[in-house]
């Protein structure tokens, strides 16, 4: 018997002092949070740190932990927390074509992939934390 092989990440909805949601447009999917895999060694909300940092150029302070949503079929196991600015400015990366601050049902309706969309509404309703998410289907 293999070991198995899973991927950990961690992302975070960042809500700056006016409620805007700040999101990233990735190449590949479009507008979403800011996330992705936790290094070995690496606790979950520092890579949820990190993360934001590379990808949208914020500095942020994790304020609560969400919940988790886990592709079954897909051994992904991403972690949700929600966070605030507290320092950098918004700038691209080569994970992020844009970046900025979105009032927020402006925002949810810029993420065109409803299970992202359906992360960010669960983290926004504290009454669902903390949440555990399985599913099996693709990601869309």
């Amino acid at each position: 018997m293999s070991d198995p092989k899973h991927i950990v990440s961690a992302a975070t909805v960042v809500l700056n002092e006016r409620k805007e949601l700040l999101l990233i447009k990735g190449p590949r999917r479009g507008w979403e949070i800011p996330g992705g895999q936790v290094e070995e060694g690496e606790s979950l909300r520092d890579a949820a740190i990190r993360e934001t940092k590379e990808e949208s150029g914020i500095d942020i302070e994790i304020t609560k932990f969400c919940g988790i949503y886990q592709s079954v079929s897909r051994s992904i196991c991403n972690s949700l927390f929600l966070g605030k600015p507290v320092g950098g400015q918004p700038t691209t990366s080569s994970e992020s074509l844009e970046v900025g601050y979105f009032p927020l049902e402006k925002a949810l309706a810029m993420v065109t992939w409803t299970n992202f969309r359906k992360r960010i509404e669960n983290c926004l309703d504290k009454e669902k934390h903390p949440f555990l998410v399985e599913f099996n289907s693709k990601v869309e």
